[in-house]
């Protein structure tokens, strides 16, 4: 099955745009379709003297794949030139515009999903739109109520009931609507985009030892074990809430699908740790399927040649992956 892949390869000034280019020079059994500046990708391949072919997008002819050199491109205009390592808030706008073209082409199927390399959220934001990540411009921009974050690596995925809060913030997010809609998104999405019939969720508490029976915080015993006791009558398959310091050790991590944290660095640290550099980041509960890299915009390498693709390459297997599940 070929597929049509969108890729937006993010903050120009950083390793986005030569991860494409490098990752292009093999063959693909997909058509990668770059939402970018032309000029900002043959630019970064003269840099890094390889070859790059663009091919422009024939939206109504089938997925085609690619030989090695070869990108598929939809052009989208940058302001100004760009330089590895160099940020320039003029081309903010820019990144967000590489978002929404590559947005509405998977919305309207001429995409079968959405690849996105790093972006600077604070450069986006000083070109003047506010912008605390992808996963909730996305779901701005899809005008999705709820969307859940998660991050996957080689025996290990973790999602995260609050995304880009302050830590003041994360406990009165942290609500019994909130925390179930989270459990509906992670549940349904486990069974149509990664294929698990009944998948095992393992909850992670928000409190030193999950609140001690409410001697150590009250959000468990208010909140997260009413939450998971009413699912659990409705079928699903959750264990919790567990002391995050004991939760991801080998005995509870070997019989469960997915963890699911409360908050940003309490679960990604234990991730990164295990896979840094080989994870994939993926939004679930959007009408699309996104994936994205699990790293940052590198600018102090951008332009060398250094930066290593494996996160990339990973982003895109497992977008490919869930747009066949979709599919089948």
């Amino acid at each position: 099955m070929t597929l049509r892949l969108a890729v937006t390869p993010g903050e120009p000034a950083g390793v986005g745009p030569e991860l494409l280019v490098k990752l292009a020079q093999s063959a693909s059994a997909h058509e990668l379709v770059a939402y970018a500046d032309p000029e900002l990708l043959l630019s970064r391949a003269n840099r890094l003297r390889l070859p790059l072919e663009l091919r422009s997008l024939d939206p109504g002819r089938d997925p085609q794949p690619l030989r090695g050199g070869e990108l598929a491109i939809m052009p989208v205009p940058m302001p100004e030139k760009s330089s590895p390592g160099h940020l320039n808030r003029a081309n903010g706008s820019y990144v967000l515009d590489c978002l929404r073209h590559a947005t509405s082409a998977c919305q309207d199927r001429i995409c079968d999903a959405l690849v996105t390399g790093p972006v600077h959220k604070g450069i986006i934001s000083d070109s003047g739109t506010p912008f605390s990540g992808h996963t909730e411009f996305l779901a701005a921009l899809t005008n999705t109520p709820r969307v859940v974050m998660m991050l996957a690596t080689e025996g290990l995925r973790v999602a995260l009931a609050t995304t880009h809060l302050p830590l003041s913030e994360v406990p009165s997010a942290i609500t019994r609507e909130m925390l179930a809609e989270t459990l509906d998104i992670l549940h349904r999405d486990m069974q149509q985009k990664f294929g698990i019939d009944n998948p095992h969720i393992l909850v992670a508490g928000l409190n030193p030892h999950a609140g001690e029976g409410g001697h150590m915080g009250r959000e468990e015993v208010d909140i997260i074990e009413p939450v998971l006791q009413r699912l659990r009558e409705s079928g699903m398959n959750l264990t919790g809430p567990l002391p995050a310091d004991t939760l991801f050790t080998p005995q509870h991590l070997a019989s469960c699908d997915v963890v699911l944290a409360m908050y940003h660095d309490q679960g990604l640290p234990v991730l990164k740790y295990r896979g840094f550099g080989n994870a994939v980041n993926i939004t679930l509960g959007l009408p699309i399927i996104r994936t994205s890299v699990d790293h940052g915009t590198a600018l102090d390498i951008a332009g060398t040649g250094k930066a290593d693709t494996g996160s990339l390459q990973l982003a895109l297997d497992y977008a490919a992956a869930m747009a066949e599940a979709r599919r089948q």
